[in-house]
């Protein structure tokens, strides 16, 4: 049995980076899309959060549209 799967997910760079990708795919970026330095200095049993950052209104209607789309909408 592999017991990682249940482990909290402490190198979420993969993630972030494949975020940045995706979105990228669709023209939409986040400046300050990284790892949120408060819980990354935690160190609790809780892995680190994603920080979306701050974007433009126009981009987050894009984005907004671009899941609507996604979710058949």
């Amino acid at each position: 049995m592999d017991d990682t799967q249940d482990a909290p997910d402490y190198d979420i760079g993969p993630a972030i980076d494949a975020l940045r990708a995706a979105l990228t795919a669709h023209g939409i970026a986040l400046p300050s899309l990284g790892v949120d330095p408060l819980t990354l200095a935690g160190w609790t049993i809780r892995p680190p959060l994603v920080a979306l950052g701050n974007c433009t209104a126009q981009t987050a209607r894009r984005l907004a549209e671009v899941l609507r789309s996604a979710a058949g909408g």
